[in-house]
């Protein structure tokens, strides 16, 4: 059977996608409804299918490979629509390396990343190294099993080649080995190389032509040959695809070389047959002496190797051709019948889009672009009209404007006045205000606190980092949680200022009540009190009638109708909508990214550009008209006879129309700002929930990285210096004292020491034989000695331990050292010494190294009888 390489799967850790995708689609689309409940479900089956795809150990059936191409499906869908970034949506996907085995103590090597682009390199690697178990699985004996190895040989090409161009893009770190570009790009050759073989492998099924099966192997061996190039100095595919790459590169040539020998015979040229023949043999045989432990070769060695004898034998009989040389033999021709699967979405034929109603993230974010466009040109336009109006009644204040025209009797309310008094009156009059100006520093205080928790839990987080770093060093490898934060920093360094704003605009609206306050009070009573508040006077009743009037109430009421219409405009202006979704779509359809900003101002424009021309003509008429006012009032006053009451009377009534009319503005200031400070509220939840959710990643992926940083270390050698026991450091031992012996080398484990067992007395030290065959001369008998033969046995040197065991029968270690004489064995009587061990063995010829010669008499001076030897049978 074929030998065929498969790659192994990579390994993940369990990733909950379901609550932080869902937690994001509650903040983004807060006011969707269905809408929102239908995406948290296809958040859930996300999750559901990524545990499926890459939680459980897969069957090599095309069922877990449709599974684990749906899941890639869905991660394509999803990346343009979720932004998944360790300062937005952060997820920490965790995959081991395919090809590293693991340690004892450190495990394997493992690589975790916020980034969706990781997540699809890994699953697209998967994607590939199934591919390749399933192909190697199908049976190559028949049609069906051939076409679906080569199909799923040319996927896992595919995916892996896709891999090899957009990991780098995709991973902001440097990859793990599995799939770096060099071993991606080296495995999608690896498959390309196999499917090749599959198509030769079903020609030679088919019997096609000779010329043609040839080229295919030619094709295979090369792409076997270039593989293995790839890989063959570097450490990043295992030891075992070596052999078997080269052994397929020899097998795919000798194929070569054997179908072109038959085509040679085919076209009589016998002595190339043979050449070739020859060459295949060569082939096979280094194959067989090489990598016969990978790769069995007997078949295809038997069938060269029978038309190699064939072919000389024709040849040496009959043809008598020459037979050239390999070098020069013409080249074999190539064929390939394959090319790597191109990787386009959706992979899956049965992939459904679970987001499909979701806006992809550009168009989101140009949404929320176009959104503030059009808020900005709608805040202007009312803003012009608004100020405007606020012009029209300062103007009329000033000129006590229409109650001058109305207060002709002197001693009655104007009724402009107690329209406005009724419209204060309604409105609660102070007790209004001072509620509102009661509940706002609660709304600020709550918006402080929700502001200084966020951001104290991303100071917190990034001093724990910084102390890390410090301890960790250049390991501590991950994104500095102060360039991580200065997005969220940035944000909220804007909504302190936006409420530091909001605190001076406070203290102006309040210092702004204070100086209109008692005038507003006097608004606030009923009529009777009014018109008591109000000083009588007896103006001139002679204008009653009279041009001038006339042309002032005319005027104040086209001013009106003005005010009216600036209302209605800024009706319209609010009420218009229109859903740029489909536009901003069709833009990035067509063009691949969105030019929001051209869009948007043509659209704009489109939609309000008469609504701003019609306020900027009412703006021109208000100014005519007041203009108008003004004239007319100065001819009102010459005719008005004035004295010091009516003065002070009209100095009153207008004082009460400046009190409504801030009066009114105050009411819609402050209930602007508790408005205000209620949208910021959710708007700084969402930021507090923000800093949580990144914050907690962080510390997860914290986590993760101490757990990886103690696995290296535990992987680390380590070779502490043992000290010596005092038994071999001490001198009368005569061991290597402690400092030379750490000097020479790392110390040696101490063997361990057994207990001895009770020894016998020792025995008597036989005598000392010199090397010339001389007598031996007891030592108290030595030249040179003046001590008198003694009875006392001299004392012999005992080892202070057992002695080791003999590797062989070969008697006691003796000393050979210079200056000490040599012991020999003594045979003694077996009777007499029970602790003999060895002597009797040897025979008397043997001499161990170091020795004396055994003599043959009697030796002098030992006070036993020599024994006969009695060899051992």
């Amino acid at each position: 059977m074929a030998t065929f390489i498969s790659v192994p799967l990579k390994k993940t850790s369990e990733v909950d996608l379901a609550k932080p995708l869902c937690k994001f689609i509650q903040v983004t689309y807060p006011g969707a409804g269905d809408e929102q409940a239908e995406y948290c479900r296809a958040a859930e089956e996300l999750n559901k299918l990524r545990k499926s795809a890459t939680g459980r150990p897969l069957d090599k059936h095309e069922s877990s490979l449709e599974t684990v191409l749906r899941y890639y499906d869905q991660l394509c869908s999803i990346e343009p629509k979720f932004p998944f970034t360790e300062s937005q949506l952060c997820l920490t996907f965790t995959w081991k390396d395919a090809f590293d085995k693991g340690s004892l103590f450190g495990g394997s090597v493992k690589l975790g990343l916020p980034s969706l682009g990781y997540e699809k390199s890994c699953v697209l690697f998967n994607i590939g190294a199934l591919a390749s178990q399933i192909a190697s699985e199908q049976n190559l004996d028949n049609d069906e099993g051939l076409k679906a190895a080569a199909k799923f040989y040319q996927l896992a090409s595919g995916a892996f080649a896709h891999l090899k161009d957009t990991v780098l893009s995709a991973v902001s770190r440097e990859p793990t080995v599995d799939i770096s570009p060099d071993t991606v790009g080296t495995l999608s050759l690896i498959m390309l190389a196999q499917a090749q073989e599959v198509f030769f492998l079903k020609a030679t099924r088919d019997k096609m032509k000779d010329a043609i099966i040839a080229k295919l192997a030619n094709q295979a061996a090369d792409y076997y040959g270039d593989a293995f190039k790839q890989c063959q100095y570097k450490d990043t595919l295992p030891k075992e695809v070596f052999p078997v790459l080269a052994a397929k590169h020899c097998i795919m040539q000798a194929n070569a070389e054997y179908h072109q020998s038959t085509l040679a015979k085919q076209q009589k040229k016998f002595g190339e047959e043979i050449g070739r023949l020859q060459h295949a043999a060569e082939l096979v045989k280094t194959v067989a002496s090489r990598y016969d432990e990978y790769v069995n070769v007997k078949d295809l060695a038997d069938k060269i190797n029978r038309a190699l004898t064939a072919a000389k034998k024709d040849n040496d009989f009959i043809y008598h051709d020459r037979v050239p040389d390999v070098k020069d033999l013409d080249p074999i021709g190539k064929g390939t019948l394959v090319k790597p699967t191109p990787i386009t979405v959706p992979l899956s034929q049965k992939f459904a889009d679970l987001f499909e109603k979701m806006v992809p993230l550009a168009v989101q974010q140009s949404m929320n672009l176009y959104n503030q466009r059009k808020a900005d040109l709608v805040n202007r336009s009312i803003a012009q009209m608004r100020e405007a109006t606020n012009l029209a009644n300062g103007a009329l204040a000033s000129l006590n404007l229409p109650a001058a025209i109305e207060d002709m009797s002197g001693d009655t309310v104007p009724q402009s006045i107690l329209q406005k008094s009724k419209a204060v009156t309604e409105q609660g009059g102070v007790q209004t205000i001072d509620q509102l100006i009661k509940d706002l520093p609660e709304l600020l205080q709550r918006n402080k606190e929700i502001l200084d928790e966020s951001l104290r839990m991303l100071d917190e987080e990034e001093t724990t980092d910084n102390d890390l770093r410090k301890k960790f060093t250049e390991r501590w490898q991950r994104t500095p949680s102060n360039e991580l934060y200065k997005p969220l920093r940035a944000e909220g360094g804007n909504f302190r200022n936006i409420l530091d704003k909001a605190v001076g605009a406070d203290r102006l609206v309040k210092e702004r009540y204070q100086s209109h306050r008692d005038t507003i009070s006097i608004l606030s009573k009923p009529e009777a009190d009014l018109n008591a508040s109000i000083p009588s006077a007896n103006p001139a009743k002679t204008l009653q009638g009279s041009e001038v009037v006339n042309v002032l109430k005319s005027l104040l009421a086209n001013l009106e109708e003005v005010k009216k219409e600036r209302e209605k405009l800024e009706s319209d202006i609010k009420s218009v909508s229109f859903d740029m979704t489909t536009t901003f779509l069709m833009a990035l359809a067509q063009d691949g990214a969105i030019n929001e900003e051209a869009i948007s101002v043509t659209e704009l424009d489109r939609i309000y550009g008469s609504s701003t021309q019609k306020v900027q003509e009412n703006l021109k008429k208000q100014e005519q008209l007041l203009n108008s006012i003004q004239g007319s009032h100065q001819e009102f006053s010459k005719m008005k006879q004035s004295n010091s009451e009516a003065n002070l009377r009209e100095e009153v009534l207008k004082n009460l129309a400046v009190a409504y009319d801030n009066f009114i503005e105050l009411v819609a200031n402050l209930r602007e700002g508790t408005k205000f400070y209620n949208e910021l509220t959710e708007i700084l939840v969402k930021f507090q929930n923000k800093c949580s959710d990144i914050v907690f990643a962080r510390k997860t992926e914290r986590d993760e990285l101490l757990k990886d940083l103690q696995q290296s270390i535990a992987r680390l050698p380590s070779a502490p210096a043992i000290p010596l026991p005092a038994y071999q450091s001490g001198p009368e031992s005569g061991g290597t004292p402690v400092s030379s012996a750490a000097s020479s080398g790392p110390t040696p484990a101490p063997r361990t020491v057994f207990q001895p067992k009770p020894q016998p007395p020792a025995r008597p030290p036989p005598p000392s034989i010199p090397a010339t065959g001389a007598s031996v001369t007891p030592q108290h008998m030595m030249p040179g000695s003046n001590t008198a033969p003694s009875t006392t046995p001299v004392p012999t040197p005992v080892a202070p331990g057992p002695s080791p065991t003999p590797s062989q029968a070969q008697g006691p270690p003796y000393p050979t050292y210079q200056g000490y004489p040599g012991y020999y064995g003594m045979p003694m009587p077996v009777g007499y010494n029970p602790y003999m061990y060895g002597q009797q063995t040897l025979p008397f010829m043997y001499q161990a190294p170091g020795q004396a010669p055994y003599p043959g008499p009697q030796q002098p001076g030992y006070p036993y009888p020599q024994q006969n030897y009695y060899p051992q049978q």
